[in-house]
């Protein structure tokens, strides 16, 4: 386990735990009221969730931006974090059909955004100093769904829920504590051409969900009107989404994401057959693959990109939140204007309609330029020896002595004797954080380790 756990990204852990915490508390939270309230209201529940998420996301944003050195933030964190830790236990045992599991979904799914702030801005960072910010998507998606997708089909699932939940989160919290922000700082070289790309990328982003939007509501509908048993957006479908984010996560830091924009659009496509599939009972479980394949499409899109752009921009730590922000506010514009109720060639038209308009964007924005940028692809940035040394300690879970001795094995001739002199420790003892150092990065001299360093600090 710890050599798996040394050897996948350390940003991809972060991901994976947030995602599938922030998976299994919304599923809890869409069956608030559940025996208690009718169905119109359910439904107004599931609107109402998405607005305590925004709400958390633009908390975490102001929060950022204005008190980032004041004692109370520090405080509001903490007090986040302990109502999480409280949902995360009442949410999988505690009643649904009651005012109590109301007031729980919607204090959980704010500090969810709250949370999820934090998560993408660790993200959006990591990506500035060259972090693989598309594997670390992809497959911290693929490995959630898939977890969160075999502990949703057992019977008795609460029991599991009761472990999974905590220490999903409890996971999120220790990879945000240990994942500190690089040294490259989102904000500090804003630049004209990322302040024009969120305009487009927030309108293309808005395209491809309204692929996704009509059917996204009615099988909402239907399965709240089933009480989950003939309908449910959990079941085996779902995870048609892990070979979509596994693509993303392969093609996506590639080309600097040049892929990413038409890979998108490709495969949103997919979804506008949903509206003309839709009136035929036998195609219910392929309307659900190609929803699923769409959705999954538009998510990568705009994950990827607002963390790709959100560096450059005034305010970084809200575009990086940018895409989850909007994903939710679909939802209520589509609600808003009744999308589920439309007919399925109003559907038709409204997507062929988007879909117009997400051509001509990516054309004006560059989205079909695919030419690679031979420099950045042939020698990626250098990164600093201090960001270096904090990415080698990510990647092999070095502690700090054996960060300073690695630090100082590679970048003096010194021998053992004076190194341990200046770090105050025996020679005996620097052995043996030499040692482990040979352990953990799988090399057996002082020289492979100055390999390592210095190919970490070219990128080669």
């Amino acid at each position: 386990m710890k050599v798996i756990y040394n050897r996948i990204p350390k940003p991809l852990w972060l991901f994976f735990s947030y995602m599938l915490f922030q998976l299994t508390i919304l599923g809890l939270g869409n069956r608030a009221g559940e025996g208690y309230l009718s169905t119109v209201h359910r439904e107004k529940v599931y609107f109402m969730i998405q607005l305590f998420v925004i709400g958390g996301y633009i908390s975490f944003f102001v929060a950022e931006s204005f008190f980032k050195r004041s004692p109370v933030r520090s405080m509001l964190q903490k007090l986040i974090a302990v109502f999480l830790l409280i949902g995360s236990v009442v949410m999988p045992l505690a009643n649904k059909g009651s005012a109590f599991y109301l007031i729980v979904t919607f204090v959980s799914c704010f500090g969810l955004g709250c949370l999820g702030g934090a998560v993408q801005q660790r993200m959006s960072q990591g990506g500035a100093a060259g972090e693989p910010l598309a594997l670390s998507m992809g497959g911290g998606m693929a490995a959630a769904i898939l977890l969160q997708y075999l502990f949703g089909i057992w019977r008795g699932e609460s029991r599991a829920l009761i472990v999974m939940l905590p220490a999903a989160l409890l996971l999120t919290l220790y990879m945000l504590r240990i994942l500190k922000l690089p040294d490259t700082q989102p904000g500090q070289a804003v630049n004209r051409t990322a302040a024009k790309s969120v305009v487009f990328v927030c309108l293309i982003a808005a395209s491809l969900l309204l692929l996704a939007s009509f059917y996204n509501l009615y099988i909402h509908h239907l399965q709240i009107k089933s009480g989950y048993t003939d309908y449910n957006v959990y079941s085996w479908p779902r995870l048609i989404m892990i070979p979509c984010y596994i693509l993303f996560a392969y093609i996506g830091d590639k080309r600097n994401g040049k892929l990413v924009p038409l890979t998108a659009l490709c495969i949103a496509l997919a979804g506008m057959l949903n509206c003309v599939l839709i009136g035929s009972s036998g195609t219910y479980w392929l309307n659900m693959c190609l929803f699923y394949f769409s959705l999954a499409a538009a998510v990568s899109y705009y994950y990827i990109t607002f963390w790709r752009i959100a560096p450059g921009t005034k305010f970084p730590s809200l575009w990086a939140a940018m895409g989850r922000i909007m994903d939710s506010v679909m939802v209520l514009v589509s609600a808003g204007i009744k999308l589920s109720s439309f007919s399925a060639p109003m559907v038709l038209g409204l997507n062929l309609g988007g879909l117009v308009l997400t051509i001509v964007l990516l054309a004006v924005s560059g989205g079909f330029d695919l030419s690679a940028d031979s420099k950045a692809d042939a020698a990626p940035a250098a990164l600093s020896a201090d960001a270096a040394l904090e990415r080698l300690r990510e990647q092999y879970a070095l502690t700090s002595r054996e960060t300073q001795v690695f630090y100082e094995l590679v970048t003096t001739e010194d021998k053992q004797a004076v190194i341990s002199e200046r770090l105050s420790i025996t020679v005996k003892g620097l052995q043996k954080y030499v040692t482990s150092l040979y352990r953990k990065t799988d090399t057996s001299t002082r020289s492979g380790l100055t390999d390592l360093f210095h190919k970490t600090m070219t990128g080669k």
